[in-house]
């Protein structure tokens, strides 16, 4: 793979050629509008804004994922013979596992202790952010599937000539999965919990799908979530003052650096979002006494809402899950959105109608004992990741179908 003058590298074939670039400003923002689900603007399309050029190149603007933080970035960009983009991936090169939710350091450790080095490897996600979404980027034509299975035997061919140990693709969509599967890839499976939509009139209307006994608890729940004089403001938009940022990095600082260790998002970058991602963004905010005191950021796809980062700096009994779970269904009711994404892991959001839900990752890893080694494992993993799934699923709050006439009729009045 040669050495080009602006830095990056490239890979050429008779029909593509495939270029390793540094920052989201080897594209234009046109070009990357073009690939499927990045735009807003693009009529019958599945919004992402987590794949949008704006969120990604934030991340690199505010000095999140940039080399000093261990996510450098190593974007492909796939070419026509005449430079035209055609696809793209966004890819780090990282030297630690942090901020993947995708966790990989066992791997690392054996591999280490056997006497290989797993660091630094190629991290092919949305940095910070177990939201699945696109990751093999392309347009929506007939050559999607081509430009897809392109990219993902470039992803090896550069994790291969840069001596890197593995390539993991994190949270992938289903198509991805597919092309990435065909190179050789090997497939993991993980669990989340989302709520679907199933054409809510109301927050009431959803309650009336639960057993009578968890209806009347999350009622409960809700009540006392706000028992303190607390109330609760949707702010979106022209909403997104510095101010309300100073108040909610100050809940994300708090509440991060005791659960973390260390946040990765920084002051710039919300004041970034809040510049340019204003209408796709989605602030919670809890307030008493006149101040906010605790919130949760979302983000607004074409059709979900994905849940991102809690904060607070008054500790309050169902706080959290009033914040995070049950305004955000009230939001994706109201708007008419499918889905709401809570982001990773969680099984108490299952009793909050929050569903057990699949996501998948994949793994190209170069030395063949550790393929081996992490393939096997996988297997195992898959099923037990498969069997926990059943088990939620037969045991969520949901009313089963064989429910009388009378306990439908409850949930009208209690």
């Amino acid at each position: 793979m040669s050495d080009m003058k602006d830095g990056s590298r490239t890979e050429q074939s008779q029909d593509y050629a495939i270029r390793v670039v540094e920052s989201l400003d080897a594209f234009s923002r046109k070009e990357w509008d073009s690939f499927y689900g990045t735009s807003r603007d693009e009529p019958g399309r599945s919004y992402n804004p987590f794949i949008s050029y704006d969120f990604l190149k934030i991340l690199e603007e505010a000095g999140c994922a940039v080399r000093a933080s261990g996510w450098q970035g190593h974007h492909l960009r796939l070419e026509a013979p005449d430079g035209t983009a055609l696809g793209a991936a966004p890819c780090y090169v990282k030297w630690h596992s942090q901020g993947e939710y995708v966790f990989d350091h066992g791997w690392a450790d054996a591999f280490e202790r056997a006497g290989g080095r797993y660091y630094p490897k190629l991290q092919v996600s949305v940095p910070f952010t177990p939201a699945t979404g696109p990751r093999l980027l392309a347009g929506k034509d007939a050559n999607a599937g081509a430009v897809k299975a392109a990219l993902a035997s470039g992803l090896k061919l550069v994790t291969e000539r840069l001596d890197l140990s593995s390539a993991h693709v994190t949270f992938a969509a289903g198509d991805d999965m597919a092309a990435l599967e065909g190179a050789g890839f090997l497939r993991r499976t993980d669990q989340q919990f989302h709520f679907f939509n199933d054409v809510f009139s109301s927050y009431d209307d959803f309650l009336a799908t639960l057993a009578s006994r968890k209806r009347k608890a999350l009622k409960k729940e809700r009540r006392e979530a706000l028992a303190s004089g607390i109330s609760i403001d949707w702010l979106t938009g022209s909403d997104l003052t510095e101010r309300v940022w100073d108040d909610f990095f100050a809940f994300y600082m708090d509440t991060g650096g005791r659960k973390w260790g260390r946040p990765y998002l920084n002051r710039k970058f919300f004041s970034l979002i809040g510049e340019r991602m204003a209408d796709d963004t989605l602030l919670v905010m809890a307030k008493r006494n006149g101040r906010y005191i605790a919130g949760a950021i979302n983000f607004i796809g074409s059709d979900t809402l994905f849940g991102r980062n809690w904060g607070c700096i008054e500790d309050h009994p169902f706080l959290h899950f009033e914040v995070c779970y049950h305004q955000a269904i009230d939001f994706a009711i109201h708007k008419g959105l499918k889905v709401v994404e809570a982001g990773a892991q969680g099984e108490h959001k299952l009793a909050r109608g929050y569903r057990p839900v699949t996501t998948h990752s994949a793994h190209f890893i170069t030395h063949p004992g550790l393929r081996r080694a992490v393939a096997d494992y996988l297997v195992r993993e898959r099923e037990e990741v498969e069997r926990v799934s059943e088990y939620l699923a037969d045991h969520g709050p949901f009313r089963k179908s064989t429910d009388d006439v009378s306990e439908r009729a409850s949930s009208k009045t209690d």
